[in-house]
This record gives C-alpha cells, structure tokens and sequence, in this order.
C-alpha cells in the first residue's frame, strides 16, 4: 500500500504568487525560460533555470550554474517569497485547461510527501526509462537545494472517500486561485489544516491505495528518491523518519487525469515514392483519403496518393485508427486485425503499431531515441502543427494517433513493462513553486 505524509511546505505569499509560479523547467529552453522572465524576479525559473541570471550560451550544466541555484533559492527565503508553514500540512492543487468556461473541466490532486522506498520497491510504479544523464542533473538540484523545488505528478486508482474529502476541501476560497499568464490555464490550491482530515488522508492511502503511478516526472521521482537513498546511507544514525525519507508528489485519481495524443513527423519516406509507399502502407492498413471530395459521404475516384484538396484535418477517432497527413491530403488509417496484439499491454498500443508496421518496416526508422529523421509534436500545438511542418518541407508525412488511455499505462506499470518513447503527453503541466519540500 502507499505512505504520503504531511510536510512543512515553504509557499509564497498570495500578492507575488502568481509571478512566482512558473512552468516546469524541462518545457523551456533556456533562451524560452530567460525571455519569460523579463522584468519578473519573482519568477521560481530564476531557481530551477538559474542559468538565465549568468551570460547567454552559458551551459546550464556547469557548476556556475549550480551555484546560482543556491544563491537565487536562498535569496527567495531571505527576501520572505518562500515562507514556510509552521505545521505540517497536506494541500490540494487543482488545474484546469478551460478555468473561464462555466463548464470547466478541473482536476484535484492532493499535494504530500511520498515514500522514497516506495519507489525502490515498486509501489510507485514508472512506465518510462530514465536516462542517467538526467538522473543525475535533478540530483545535483535536489542536493544543493536540499529541498524538491518541483513536484512530481502521480495518478492513483480513485477512492470515493478521498475524493468526498477533496471536495469538502475545495468547497471553501481557495488560497490561490489565479489564471496563468503564458497559457491560461487556471490553478487553485487550497491548505489542510484539519488534524484529523489529514491522518484520514493518510490512513486511506495505506490501506485503500495499493500504487502510485508516475504520470509526468520520471527523472525527478528518481533523483529524489536515491538522494533519499545517498543520505540513508551517510547517515550513521539514521532512522527512517528523516524528511529526507520523503518527497513532494502531486497526486490525482486515475480517473480526472487528461492525456492528449504524441505525434510523430518524418524527413523523408525512406527512398520510396508516393505509389510505393502507399502500397506497403496498404499491406497492413485500410487507407480511406480525407479530401473535400469526401465530404457529406462523396468519394474520391483518385488512385492513392490522393491529389485532391483537403481543407479539414482529420483526426483519429479510436484506438488503431491513425491520421496521415501527406502531400497536402489528410488520411485515415486503420490497422487491419491480425497486425497487434490487444492481449499485450505494449503490443495494444497505437505507438508500438505505427512503430513497428510503418516507422521501422516501413521508413526504415528502428531507435526513436536517436534517429534523427523523426521528431515528435504534442497533441496540445493540433494537427495544424503537423501540417505547418509538412507543408514547409521540413517534413515529408505525419501521423496522428489516438491518445493513450490512464488504464493503459496502468497495465503497462503493473506488469513492469516500459512504453515506447514519446507515448504520453499530460496537459495542464504542474505549475512550480506553489509549495516548496525542504529534506531537513
């Protein structure tokens, strides 16, 4: 079952947090994240992208780098924009994509500490591989901070009790509620103070939550929890209890979590022209072009490739069905039955059939992590994106795909399987610097 624990969280006063909270450093590049931060000391990117206060093209691994990070985290507490609770609390966070809509769609987590040896045992669960590069890169942060400046996003199997609790939480004024500049996304977050909602909270977890899984932040579950490990094992004293046994997790119910699709764009069609590589794509998928001709159930009467107008991207529509934009025409393509496996929790995926039956036997693509003919698009820019880089010829063709499902990643988790790179794009982000989780 899963531990969380209350933490005393350091959090900016109302007035500045709204110039405070900022994205997570890994959606920015350097150049992004100084240009945000114009005429904004405030900002948490001074801390977690300290490179942008040293000269431009300075490489935000060196250690001038790391140094600023510590000199700008301090200065925040000096300055009074990180105070820290005098209790410990657990916290609710909530985000929405639409927060003007009367209609809005927003989703609770509950902010808390997690177990470190929980994800050494597997009770937090990972679907994706880390890379040790960057392991060690939020290691460094971690220990010079000695705090988790950025949260980590989980999901959990939705309990009914804890989602009564949540809402009687977020049933008062939020502590935050603002909308944020760079998106609009909305944010709240609202302060547990109760003693005995909070001991609830954490009795439900160890006994009604049997795992938590990584949703966002696989590089950051990891750094914290083998910092936790580092200082375990430094600590001749050590008996378990330590904060540094924990670290800060945002932590949503399966079940108000939104995935958006990952799409896929490549250079060239590997030496094939259009004929050729329609019929191999012919050999495990039905193809139906998308041209305007097709409108109001018309048909088109071109040979494949199509050479129609197509003036309305189309987008996927269930799982094994894909969108093909090519040449100025959107497609769509469905995988015939026989050609994967919906037993197998990786071989089900829309990302492993278009891996394997059109990127590798098709365009001849076999490592997506280091081919540099493929690049990838979150669904969050839209099709118009996909077509932009066709149409431009930086690109050759572009797929779509059906956005992965919670319960997949799920499936994948608990059976120890790790997903294909680029599967899953999680949107809101989590905003940075709304609670701060120091290790001692």
């Amino acid at each position: 079952m899963s531990i969380i624990k209350p933490f005393k969280g350091f959090r900016p006063p109302v007035n500045i947090v709204e110039k405070l909270a900022s994205r997570p450093y890994d959606v920015l590049n350097s150049e992004e994240a100084r240009k945000e931060c114009e005429g904004n000391p405030y900002s948490l990117l001074h801390v977690t992208k300290a490179e942008i206060d040293l000269p431009a093209g300075t490489d935000e691994h060196s250690p001038e780098v790391y140094l600023q990070v510590v000199k700008n985290y301090n200065s925040f507490k000096d300055y009074g924009w990180l105070v820290q609770d005098k209790e410990e609390k657990l916290y609710v966070y909530a985000q929405s994509m639409n927060p003007t809509d009367a209609n809005a769609k927003w989703q609770y987590g509950i902010v808390a500490c997690a177990y470190s040896e929980d994800y050494v045992n597997k009770i937090i669960k990972k679907h994706e591989l880390t890379r040790k590069d960057k392991e060690e890169d939020r290691m460094k942060h971690v220990r010079i901070t000695n705090a988790n400046v950025e949260p980590v996003f989980f999901a959990y199997p939705a309990v009914d009790r804890i989602d009564e609790i949540v809402a009687s939480v977020t049933s008062k004024t939020p502590e935050y509620d603002f909308i944020a500049k760079e998106d609009g996304f909305g944010h709240r977050f609202w302060v547990i103070d109760d003693r005995a909602l909070i001991d609830e909270l954490v009795e439900l977890f160890a006994t009604k939550v049997p795992a938590m899984y990584i949703a966002d932040g696989h590089h950051r579950s990891a750094a914290a929890a083998l910092v936790g490990q580092e200082k375990k094992e430094h600590n001749p004293n050590h008996t378990g209890k330590e904060e540094y046994n924990y670290f800060m997790t945002v932590i949503f119910p399966d079940n108000q979590l939104n995935i958006i699709d990952y799409n896929r764009v490549v250079k060239d069609l590997n030496g094939l022209d259009g004929k050729q590589f329609f019929a191999a794509l012919q050999e495990n998928f039905d193809i139906e072009c998308k041209c305007d001709c097709t409108k109001d159930g018309g048909k088109c009467e071109c040979e494949l490739p199509c050479h129609c107008e197509s003036s309305t991207p189309y987008k996927p529509n269930k799982l094994h069905n894909f969108s093909m934009y090519f040449e100025g025409v959107w497609y769509s393509l469905t995988a015939k039955p026989g050609t994967y496996n919906d037993n197998d929790p990786i071989g089900v995926l829309d990302v492993t059939i278009l891996s394997n039956l059109v990127l590798d036997k098709v365009l001849g693509i076999k490592d997506l992590r280091t081919d540099k003919r493929i690049d990838f698009v979150g669904g969050i820019r839209g099709l118009g994106e996909l077509k932009r880089r066709v149409d431009s010829g930086e690109m050759k063709v572009a797929f779509a795909l059906y956005p992965v499902s919670m319960q997949q990643i799920i499936d994948i988790a608990d059976t120890g399987n790790i997903m294909p790179p680029k599967t899953t794009w999680f949107e809101p982000k989590l905003r940075s610097g709304l609670v701060i989780h120091e290790l001692a």
